[in-house]
């Protein structure tokens, strides 16, 4: 995939954001429970807090933590949200989950950037997830190639893993892909004004990485095609350069590194 054109996005940030989506169907839950037992207290999350979301899941027996860190279901593998009501109903203990990934590695052997150091360990530095979406600074330039045409997020362990062959597709509208966001490409992308990245991200978890974010990381996208496969390769330079006097230097730098990676030997016109 290091030599596509098209931007690759993760899934769950295809849609609507999940967090408005699972916090309204929380919302509904805790209402339609307050009206057998009466009011109670309550707080629903949705990666809005300091909450051990995926331990608390295992505990619960919805699934195990498995080698990727991701938790995992045998009859929905590992596409799926968590949210929780944290209440002061007085419910029954749950029996927590038994872990079912056996000799299995694949996740790990699958990690563009070998971020799944060791069975259940992440260095979130090297995460393509982060490095899209959280981190705000430079992009370390040895993981800029690993990273392919990775724009927002990563699969990559979650598509190997072979319990996800149980997963089913969602029949929520609200997480269908937007805006053609699932088949774009690089160039299109890279050529939105901020007033585009605004508008066509509106209620999507995409806002996440700004608009600065999300043009350094198409710029290293860019950077990462093969221009001697590209079906148009004077299209992918024009839209490096004219970005290369972009306001931000954040954008500025990823743009001179990809025109860079384009003028090493073999890799150019």
């Amino acid at each position: 995939m290091a030599d596509s054109e098209s931007a690759l996005i993760s899934r769950y940030a295809l849609g609507r954001d999940y967090h408005k989506v699972l916090r309204n169907r929380l919302q509904k839950l805790a209402t339609r429970i307050a009206e057998e037992t009466g009011p109670f207290g309550y707080r629903a999350f949705v990666d809005s807090a300091p909450v051990l979301e995926k331990a608390l899941a295992e505990k619960a027996g919805l699934g195990w933590i498995g080698k990727h860190s991701n938790l995992l279901n045998m009859r929905a593998g590992s596409w799926f949200f968590l949210g929780e009501i944290y209440t002061d109903l007085p419910l029954p203990i749950d029996t927590p989950a038994e872990n079912h990934c056996g000799d299995c590695v694949r996740c790990l052997a699958a990690c563009p950037t070998g971020a799944i150091v060791g069975p259940y360990q992440v260095d979130a530095r090297k995460c393509i997830s982060y490095l899209t979406i959280e981190l705000k600074g430079s992009i370390p330039e040895d993981l800029r190639p690993l990273m392919g045409n990775r724009i927002f997020g990563c699969d990559d362990c979650q598509l190997v893993c072979p319990w996800n062959r149980f997963a089913k597709m969602t029949e929520e509208t609200d997480f269908l892909p937007r805006d053609g966001l699932d088949a774009a490409s690089l160039v299109r992308l890279f050529s939105w004004s901020e007033a585009d990245f605004l508008e066509r991200t509106r209620g999507s978890a995409i806002r996440r990485t700004g608009y600065t974010g999300w043009l350094r990381n198409i710029a290293v996208a860019l950077g990462n095609v093969d221009l001697q496969q590209a079906a148009n390769p004077e299209a992918i330079i024009e839209a490096l350069n004219q970005r290369r006097n972009h306001p931000s230097a954040l954008v500025r730098e990823h743009v001179e590194w990809a025109l860079s990676r384009h003028a090493e030997p073999g890799r150019g016109l």
